[in-house]
């Protein structure tokens, strides 16, 4: 069941008024013009909006209202002139009069959402301008690698760029079910299929990819393999393709990867067979920016200092920053902090860090209602020091602008990690 606002005129509200009900939706605003809904926008928000095609109902202020609260707009044109004005807009969901509640209906059930009309992507010189590509990884054990992958597009999304979060876990996909989202058709593994094929474009794209709506907040998402056996469907060139389209796409591609890095070749004499480990070690080689995460424990330590050696192999050269979540005494003892610093200085030669304090009690609301922690638990500790770690880190300063320097960490030889 959906919360409707109809902003049309009387004759096409009453016709469609009792099939919307039989729908199981209800209407929660019943207005003409686009500035009485703005107006009813301060006592109630709906999930969709279905607006008359007539200038005087369908503004730019309208739709810039409903894409900064993630309320999905329907137009209904009488002419080819209200198509037109609505398409002038970046509105291209309308249907055509006469029509009866059923065509909307079948328009919002078939999930064909397209990108905020507000700040999309723009051409520059001609081409068009390519995003950056964000590669979130962590050991094995939960580091919170897929917590850190959503939470880190949702704010810089809510900062005003466009995002798109895709799943490359090809051992235990969770973006879908972390957002309740449906992963019946996982669109990673889509968006890779279609690459192989030449056939990925921009409206192939909006086509497979799912949308976590929230106000200021919303961003695409590609889920990932509903069964790790579909593995074989990431090979090395498709999710290289794939990445390549995305970053034409959107401002920001953050790609929750897994945590294997283990050369596949060693492991099989068929060195052309596919490898389960590739769309991971791609994802990281084409990253403009890694994150690598671990957990604030003595096993999650361990963890990820054995492996930090391996992710210095597959991302010479890159940026990366490194992400210590649920950083507690309970685990740690006193001043967790200056353990987690000074184990991560001795032990891998790591001079920085971003600690994440620990706060389960917003990290289960939030898995509990299916949002990211900005619209979970806005004030958690933990999404305060993560949109931090975004603001001052990820997103890249535009031309102009004061530029920020990153925190790099300074990567250890190639002989192994200290034993723990």
């Amino acid at each position: 069941m959906a919360r409707i606002a109809l902003v049309l005129d009387r004759a096409t509200e009453q016709r469609m008024l009792a099939d919307i009900i039989e729908c199981g939706h209800s209407v929660v605003t019943r207005v003409d013009t686009a500035r009485d809904f703005l107006e009813s926008l301060s006592h109630g928000q709906p999930h969709v909006v279905v607006v008359s095609g007539r200038r005087e109902s369908l503004t730019g202020q309208l739709i810039a209202a409903c894409d900064e609260r993630g309320i999905r707009v329907v137009a209904i044109a009488a002419s080819e002139q209200e198509r037109r004005h609505a398409g002038s807009l970046g509105l291209y969901e309308t249907v055509a009069l006469p029509c009866d509640w059923a065509e909307i209906e079948d328009l919002l059930v078939s999930g064909v959402v397209v990108p905020l009309r507000v700040g999309d992507r723009h051409f520059t010189g001609g081409a068009l301008s390519a995003g950056s590509v964000i590669a979130v990884w962590g050991p094995s054990g939960a580091p919170g690698r897929t917590t850190l992958a959503i939470n880190i597009a949702a704010e810089i999304a809510a900062a005003g760029h466009t995002v798109v979060l895709a799943d490359v876990d090809t051992y235990g996909a969770s973006i879908a079910p972390r957002l309740g989202m449906l992963d019946e058709a996982p669109g990673f593994a889509a968006a890779c299929r279609l690459a192989g094929s030449d056939s990925l474009n921009r409206s192939e794209l909006e086509r497979i990819a799912q949308r976590y709506n929230s106000p200021k907040g919303a961003f695409w998402v590609l889920t990932g393999l509903g069964r790790p056996s579909r593995w074989p469907e990431l090979s090395t060139e498709r999710v290289t393709r794939t990445i390549d389209a995305l970053r034409h796409w959107v401002d920001y591609v953050v790609l929750d990867t897994g945590f294997n890095l283990e050369s596949d070749e060693e492991l099989s004499s068929d060195l052309l067979a596919p490898r389960r480990n590739a769309a991971t070690v791609t994802a990281l080689r084409m990253a403009d920016h890694v994150v690598a995460c671990g957990l604030a424990d003595p096993i999650g330590m361990a963890r990820f200092l054995r492996s930090w050696v391996d992710l210095a192999e597959v991302t010479t050269g890159h940026a990366v920053s490194v992400v210590i979540n649920q950083v507690r005494a309970s685990a740690l003892g006193l001043n967790p902090r200056g353990q987690v610093l000074r184990t991560l200085k001795l032990l891998g030669n790591i001079d920085s860090a971003v600690l994440v304090p620990h706060d389960q009690v917003a990290l289960d609301t939030a898995v509990l209602t299916g949002h990211t922690l900005r619209d979970g638990a806005p004030k958690s500790p933990a999404r305060v020091s993560i949109r931090r770690f975004v603001l001052d880190e990820l997103i890249v300063v535009a031309v102009g602008q004061t530029e920020r320097v990153p925190r790099r960490v300074r990567w250890p030889g190639r002989k192994a990690a200290p034993a723990i």
